[in-house]
């Protein structure tokens, strides 16, 4: 089959597959798999050879590793670092050595086959693990955090894991350079990446365009996964090491928005191809052997898990939950198995089996949490942690951060009240960045960036884009897809104003209004009226002025209505005074 209907084919299993299961409550990652085994040589055979589209498909896990990279901020690390290294690093160690344990003594493996098989099959689905616990309301919860540590330390764990294996093929093979170049290399790219890259997006930012970012932010990935693979490292290492070098870069919300979309398309893909790969036969031929390993694979991490957060004090049903929802494989269980296949460190047969368990215990993970949590409900227990919130995440979003947008935010620094700024000027984040204001660069009228910038988290949203047309966009675009979030709009002129209110955005802030009657206050005062005098008359004009915006506003009035009822010119200006004097009499 040529490429454009095998096109065809992957997309139309993935539109049928992944809503099936999502409306399932079975997740994504298993439509993905399903679509790949029904279209793969273990069902109908639609499309052959899918170790070759396997190989195209690696670029999706590159992409991931890259955002899971620009997710790592030092920061973030390191206000979760007793958790991160307690309890991550415990629960990943304790479950690699009781797998690898297993491996070795009940199964025969020799000893290497044991350490990779346990490193990779103690590695949850971090994608999948997620989900379930942002379905279950409990991420943002004190366990959930503990949860999520634990995903936290397996990523950071996955590249120390690669290396582990293209160091122990080498062994086996005795040639390629010796471990430690691999880390001179990264350390090389480090430094080299701290010193280039921002000033390269800061560059196309200023004179490229849209299609010219979403290329670099591309090219960036590409060429650092294909450097590493080029010294004989892994692409996936590439990307994750460019990701980290970006992570505290103002442009890392734009660079997570350009490459999602490539990234969840190509991680389909992945599934997709694992899918076709998972070889249903050895469920036929050892039924018990797979299931047995699958059913004791989730129980063995389940345990672990449990008692990890037992000791850290955690009530038996939230530790028996997470454990539940981290107890699956993961997806790079299979980046490991391909590459130690590849690296010939392990034969296909038995890569197979590994992958067909971690397969299998994928697919019974969601239907276990879901009955756990039924029999939990069932015992009027709160499900949810409505106290309990993530205080790291903005609830505050600032789109455009010039002159109107920066008051506001000086205001929240002070008050030590985290927020997100978002700007489209490049050379004006450069300047900004100098006073130590976090601003990231990116178009906020695009609800992808939005979504990476916090805005599903967000309470509050400050519109203070210069551009009318951009500020209405952004509010119909937040107003439809996140009605709750309060929004407070800048209005530079009576129609953006009466826009925003046909948008029922409550709290419109007119950009020179109050300015402007502070000054004629002054200017009252100095002409010679009292104080008193001077509020009486302003304040008459603004009741006045407000009057005459509310029925243009009730009278749903467009630019040209509202032209004609004011007038034009002279006669415009004319008329408005004369309202003004027969307001104040």
């Amino acid at each position: 089959m040529t490429l454009l209907p095998s096109t065809a084919v992957f997309l139309a299993a993935a539109v049928i597959a992944v809503p099936l299961f999502k409306r399932l409550k079975l997740g994504a990652i298993l439509g993905y798999l399903f679509a790949g085994v029904v279209i793969g040589p273990s069902a109908l055979h639609i499309v052959g050879h899918p170790e070759t589209i396997l190989h195209f498909a690696e670029l999706g896990v590159v992409l991931l590793l890259f955002i899971i990279g620009l997710e790592l901020e030092p920061q973030k690390l390191w206000r979760m670092r007793y958790q991160i290294t307690f309890s991550g690093g415990g629960q990943l160690i304790i479950s690699a050595i009781a797998l690898g344990l297993i491996c070795y003594l009940l199964l025969s493996l020799e000893s290497t086959l044991a350490i990779v098989i346990g490193l990779a099959i103690a590695l949850s689905s971090t994608a999948f693990a997620i989900q379930l616990m942002k379905e279950q309301r409990i991420l943002a919860s004190p366990p959930g955090q503990l949860g999520f540590a634990m995903l936290l330390m397996q990523d950071l764990a996955v590249i120390p894991i690669l290396l582990l294996v293209e160091g122990l093929a080498q062994g086996e093979n005795l040639n390629g350079p010796p471990w430690w170049m691999s880390v001179v290399l990264v350390v090389g790219v480090l430094l080299a990446g701290r010193y280039l890259l921002n000033p390269f997006l800061r560059l196309i930012a200023r004179y490229g365009s849209d299609e010219i970012m979403t290329a670099a932010s591309l090219l960036i990935v590409l060429a650092t996964a294909l450097g590493m693979q080029h010294a004989g490292l892994s692409m996936g290492l590439g990307a994750f090491v460019a990701g980290m070098l970006l992570a505290n870069s103002n442009f890392k919300h734009q660079l997570e928005a350009e490459i999602e979309p490539f990234k969840a398309l190509l991680l389909g893909l992945f599934f997709i191809a694992i899918g076709m790969n998972l070889n249903l036969n050895l469920l036929v031929e050892k039924p018990a052997f797979i299931l047995g390993c699958s059913i004791a694979l989730i129980v063995i991490k389940t345990l672990i898990i449990f008692a990890i957060l037992k000791l850290n004090k955690q009530t038996s049903t939230d530790a028996m939950r997470i454990g539940l929802m981290l107890s699956q494989g993961g997806e790079f269980a299979f980046v490991v198995m391909t590459q130690a296949t590849g690296n010939g460190l392990m034969d296909s047969a038995l890569s197979s089996q590994v992958t067909l368990i971690v397969g299998i215990s994928m697919t019974l993970t969601s239907p276990l949490v879901i009955l756990y949590s039924n029999l939990f409900n069932s015992k009027n227990c709160p499900r949810v942690y409505d106290s309990h919130r993530d205080v790291d995440e903005p609830k505050v979003i600032i789109a455009g951060f010039g002159r109107f947008g920066q008051i506001s935010a000086r205001i929240l620094a002070a008050n030590h009240i985290p927020f997100t700024a978002l700007d489209i000027n490049a050379e004006h984040i450069e300047f900004v960045s100098k006073f130590g204001n976090k601003v990231f660069y990116g178009d906020a009228t695009k609800t992808e960036l939005l979504k990476k910038a916090g805005i599903e988290e967000a309470r509050v949203l400050l519109i203070a884009v210069d551009n009318s047309d951009a500020a209405i966009s952004i509010a119909k675009s937040v107003k439809e897809q996140y009605p709750d979030i309060k929004i407070i709009a800048r209005a530079r002129n009576r129609t953006m104003a009466i826009a925003f209110h046909k948008l029922e955005v409550t709290s419109i802030i007119r950009e020179l209004w109050a300015g402007s009657l502070e000054a004629a206050d002054h200017l009252l005062q100095a002409y010679g009226f009292s104080e008193s005098e001077a509020k009486k008359m302003t304040a008459l004009f603004s009741e006045h002025d407000q009057e005459l915006l509310d029925t243009a506003k009730k009278q749903q009035m467009d630019e040209q209505a509202l032209i004609k009822l004011t007038g034009k010119g002279r006669a415009q200006l004319e008329s408005l005074f004369n309202n003004d004097a027969q307001s104040l009499k």
